[in-house]
């Protein structure tokens, strides 16, 4: 129960208001019911012809005695003056007015719970997105994409259905039982005794049954992420798959791993369904307790209790019994959820490195050069880079080439900050990035990958992806200069053409010029290729090539190239080599070097 008030503490306070109100109502319910069942007590007294005659008013005041003796005047007074079958219709509608209030008080209470729920589980599911949006790239190099969505949806629901829906009965139960037992020592203490004898034996009981359910249900939560795993990989992977007649191999992969899951679901459904027949029997083993008990102090030598107020009593017992029940059913869904938050959290909770300092620097535009100083970078124990420097100028075209491996794109990850730097620094304009607005850092920056990256979504707005102000005639200009409008007016409804999923109704020529007219429409100060054309046939990178001569034209450029030819004419060639800067200089000197620079291009020319 610690974990689960901890949730409480971290998602609820938004909605303490709505809180108050609902426990409030639920006070009010618990009164109304145990009122309802005392007004039973006459209608027997009635029946069994033992009702008490009194015949004079108290001054009224809120005490037992009190109350007991008005109602029980006005019960005398009407059965004098109209009989018996006059005075229960008297006592019937004062039953239903204390029921009218009773279901009301509980329908307000959870009114209010149902908006609760749902705006925590809405919070959850924003966090977890803006948590995954902000998180770096090396936090998903590290987790399988299944694994993650799995957390971001499977298991938001699991804690929605679980969690959430307890809520309702934790902030609710207790107030009944509380009242009840409230009513119940005001009736006889000796029974209510009994009964906190009794309840916590069936408590620990239940307890000691649902204590390994948790660990059950974080394992075939686990196990869901695996499966969403093979999914992902197999619809992302299908033309390889298809290719090489493996469909039978992933077909028992994915049968291997929904057997696994099936078989731990079985037993925590199996655990979880026997919450309810187990605290229905012990439910009634403490019923047939009680009433022994009760018999007991009606017939005994010295009776305390009546056979009326002994009755009524069962009845607020029974408000207990349920409230009791679905204690140990949420008891069972709560660490259910829990197995599924602590799998959230390892995303909510997750470390995000990329820190912006307080009293960052705003920045609107680049107007000198960029510096590496002694950059050292590594992921785990492995060196990537190793104490590189370098100056770019601004309006410079920078070309990096190299094996593969040998942290070109490492270099230019760590400008915008995708990765901090481990030993170093680089400068932008003088001003560390680490002190410059994360936000503003990167909006000095464009990217054209080797794969474009597109959205299932429109050519106009995956092109105006990140400009908010564009006009459709800035798109169209956008798309001219990196040759697209031509093929875009090809389509059905021309801009307003959907892409597909990935852009997979595209070729791949199409796709990377959408994605350098996007680059052009952000007009960025700093542009960054990674190999842009390193994938495509002959024509298309001819397209290309020419996109992204008018894209560069008076920019500051970093390009990574695996065809030397295309970075001939850069101002510096920069030769990486097992994440050290080996050569640098124009095309014409590399070659007359005669070093690493001249040997690929002879390997390429051949």
């Amino acid at each position: 129960m610690k974990d689960f008030i901890k949730i409480l503490r971290r998602f609820v306070p938004p909605y303490k208001r709505q809180l108050i109100i609902s426990i409030i109502s639920n006070l009010l319910h618990a009164i109304f019911s145990g009122v309802q069942m005392l007004f039973m007590i006459p209608i027997l007294e009635v029946l069994f012809d033992t009702a008490n005659e009194i015949t004079s008013l108290m001054p009224w005041e809120f005490s037992k005695d009190v109350l007991q003796n008005n109602l029980y005047y006005y019960v005398t007074a009407v059965k004098h003056e109209y009989g018996v079958v006059v005075v229960m219709p008297f006592i019937g509608l004062l039953m239903l007015l204390t029921t009218f209030l009773k279901v009301g008080f509980a329908y307000f209470a959870s009114h209010q719970m149902v908006g609760i729920r749902n705006n925590v589980v809405k919070d959850i599911r924003t966090q977890i997105f803006a948590k995954l949006m902000a998180l770096p790239l090396a936090f998903y190099s590290e987790e399988k994409k299944g694994d993650v969505i799995a957390r971001a949806t499977g298991d938001v629901t699991e804690v929605e259905n679980s969690i959430m829906s307890s809520i309702d009965m934790m902030f609710k139960n207790p107030i009944i039982i509380l009242v009840s037992v409230g009513f119940m020592l005001a009736m006889s203490y000796q029974l209510t005794i009994f009964v906190f004898i009794m309840l916590p034996i069936a408590g620990w009981i239940i307890g000691k049954t649902g204590k390994s359910l948790k660990h059950k249900s974080r394992k075939s939560q686990n196990l869901m992420g695996s499966i969403l795993g093979v999914i992902e990989e197999s619809v992302g992977g299908l033309r390889i798959i298809k290719a090489f007649n493996a469909e039978n191999r992933m077909a028992k992969r994915f049968e291997k791993e929904a057997e696994d899951y099936r078989l731990i679901m079985n037993k925590v459904r199996r655990r979880y369904v026997l919450a309810h027949p187990m605290s229905e029997f012990l439910g009634t083993i403490v019923i047939v307790v009680l009433v022994w008990f009760g018999a007991y102090l009606i017939t005994g030598d010295n009776p305390t209790l009546t056979g009326a107020i002994f009755l009524a009593y069962i009845g607020i017992f029974y408000q207990i019994i349920n409230p009791a029940k679905q204690f140990s059913t949420g008891f069972f869904n709560i660490q259910k959820g829990l197995a599924a938050m602590e799998r959230i959290d390892k995303i909510l909770l997750a470390d995000n490195k990329i820190l912006e300092q307080d009293g960052a620097i705003r920045v609107n535009s680049f107007e000198k050069c960029i510096e590496y100083k002694n950059v050292t970078f590594g992921y785990n124990e492995k060196k990537v880079l190793k104490n590189v420097s370098m100056t770019i100028e601004k309006g410079k075209m920078v070309a990096l080439v190299g094996q593969s491996g040998s942290g070109k794109t490492t270099f230019v990850d760590l400008l915008p900050r995708f990765h901090d730097i481990q030993e170093g620094s680089i400068l932008v304009d003088g001003k560390d990035i680490r002190d410059i607005k994360v936000h503003d850092l990167r909006g000095l920056m464009g990217n054209v990958n080797q794969e474009a990256i597109l959205f299932n979504d429109t050519f106009y707005n995956n092109i105006a992806f990140g400009v908010g102000n564009a006009t459709p005639e800035e798109v169209e200009n956008a798309a001219k200069v990196a040759n697209a409008h031509e093929f875009i007016m090809a389509t059905e409804d021309g801009y307003q053409s959907k892409v597909g999923d990935r852009g997979g109704k595209l070729s791949g020529g199409q796709r990377q010029r959408i994605s350098i007219a996007r680059a052009i429409l952000k007009n960025p100060d700093i542009l960054i290729l990674d190999e842009a054309t390193s994938a495509l046939d002959t024509e298309s990178e001819k397209l290309v090539q020419e996109a992204l001569e008018n894209l560069m034209s008076s920019r500051t450029s970093i390009v990574i190239a695996h065809r030397l030819s295309t970075v001939r004419n850069a101002d510096v060639i920069c030769v990486f080599n097992e994440g050290e800067i080996v050569e640098q200089g124009t095309h014409d000197e590399l070659i007359k070097n005669g070093g690493t620079y001249s040997k690929l291009h002879e390997l390429q020319v051949r």
